[in-house]
């Protein structure tokens, strides 16, 4: 069944319906699953398990984007979109939406300024969503 959220996001020109592949899913789901593992590292510099963290839920959220046969015009719309592909509550935002923030500013300006809390978080959410993931993935439909 259609998501009407998402469809009126088709509608709006921001996200286009494309089948997913089960290489591109499998790629995706890779990726952010070695990256969250490389974030929990605490050797590794705060900056750095803050972008692995990060990029590790951004890949897995759009691995549930891609999923659901869709594909987003923009990065941040793949956040927005977890309440409709997993059901993320949206509390759950705040922290998306501060890391997203503060990887626009160290990514365009150079300003990396994250913090202990913020990262365990991050991983924390990461965890979630590749939970949430993994259920969709067991379903008879999911790629």
């Amino acid at each position: 069944m259609a998501n009407e959220y998402l469809e009126n996001l088709v509608t709006s020109g921001m996200l286009k319906e494309e089948p997913p592949t089960a290489d591109e899913i499998s790629g995706l789901v890779r990726s952010g699953t070695v990256r969250l593992l490389d974030a929990k590292n605490e050797e590794l510099s705060l900056e750095s398990r803050f972008d692995l963290a990060y990029n590790a839920v951004h890949a897995l959220s759009l691995a549930a984007l891609r999923i659901a046969g869709y594909r987003a015009n923009n990065r941040y719309l793949v956040f927005q979109c977890l309440g409709h592909t997993l059901g993320l509550p949206s509390e759950k935002w705040r922290v998306l939406d501060q890391a997203h923030r503060k990887r626009n500013l160290a990514e365009y300006e150079g300003a990396i300024d994250v913090d202990t809390s913020l990262v365990e978080a991050l991983i924390r959410l990461t965890d979630e969503v590749a939970s949430g993931l993994s259920q969709i993935r067991t379903e008879p439909d999911g790629a």
